[in-house]
């Protein structure tokens, strides 16, 4: 089906050195045009990250471990300044279309043009996030989750007893739709995880990227906790509670949930347990030395 345009739109995505607008930046990027004639043009760039004093920044490596970009492969790369007047010459007048993009992408996108010393108005621009259109007209709550799986309607829904046994029973038919059904995770692993088997559905269902409950403690690409929020966001805990531990102080007071303060506490643990483990080590070669 083709699109019907009035005037050009550009579907976009953007690779980063991080999740915040504020301080990430874009180290590839891909525009495609397509024209009201039904012609379509692609500009796909390389970008090296640079900052306000225009050196270049590094690509965290759990960053990397994602999309696969290195420093080396930027490292001769013409940051964004250098290429925003082709970036704007393509993007022209065209409205904006993305994937999560209204939330990420868009803004990430202004904050570039700005930073590089081009304004980028987006007031006459019309935005399509994809990803909007999916979650509203598929939405996962559990009434419809309980319409999908078990093609019926959820009497009574929020309340307790109704809830529980349709969550049940959306699993049933879960077990049922998925078996034999193969998955790939963003690795490119495939597998048939979705079986009749709690610790599997366990381990497939989990948040695994999540040291605490609710995600304000994450880990890297070695398994090290990281925080995914404030200032220290994608640093690790252990580095940050060494050079500033002022830091584990307040955030054991601050109103974080228990179970963040406890990943939090048992990090801090270990950061005494391996000291006095080094002040042992370190008093014994001495003794044995005399």
């Amino acid at each position: 089906m083709k699109l019907n345009l009035t005037r050009p739109i550009v579907f976009f995505d953007l690779e980063t050195t991080g999740l915040q607008v504020g301080n990430a930046h874009i180290v590839q990027l891909c525009f495609l045009k397509m024209n009201p004639d039904g012609s379509r043009e692609v500009l796909t760039r390389l970008v090296r990250p640079v900052d306000s004093t225009g050196h270049t920044i590094s690509i965290p490596a759990e960053t990397t471990a994602v999309h696969g970009i290195t420093d080396q492969m930027v490292a001769h790369e013409p940051s964004f300044k250098q290429q925003a007047e082709e970036f704007l010459s393509f993007i022209g007048e065209a409205d904006l279309a993305g994937y999560n993009s209204n939330k990420f992408d868009v803004p990430l996108l202004v904050e570039e043009f700005l930073r590089a010393g081009f304004p980028f108005s987006l007031k006459e621009r019309r935005l399509v996030d994809v990803q909007n259109i999916f979650h509203k007209m598929e939405q996962r709550t559990l009434k419809a989750a309980y319409k999908f799986y078990c093609g019926k309607e959820l009497e009574n829904a929020h309340s307790a007893d109704a809830d529980t046994m349709a969550t049940y029973e959306v699993l049933v038919a879960q077990i049922e739709r998925y078996a034999g059904i193969d998955y790939e995770d963003r690795n490119g692993k495939v597998s048939q995880p979705v079986v009749n088997d709690i610790s599997a559905l366990s381990q497939f269902s989990s948040n695994a990227q999540w040291a605490d409950l609710v995600g304000h403690i994450g880990f890297d690409s070695q398994h090290h906790e990281v925080f995914n929020f404030g200032k220290h966001k994608g640093e690790r805990l252990v580095d940050i509670f060494t050079k500033e531990p002022s830091y584990y102080d307040w955030i054991m007071k601050a109103e974080f949930p228990l179970s963040t303060k406890q990943v939090v506490e048992e990090v801090m643990d270990r950061m005494k347990k391996d000291k006095i483990e080094q002040l042992k080590m370190k008093f014994e070669g001495k003794a044995s030395k005399k």
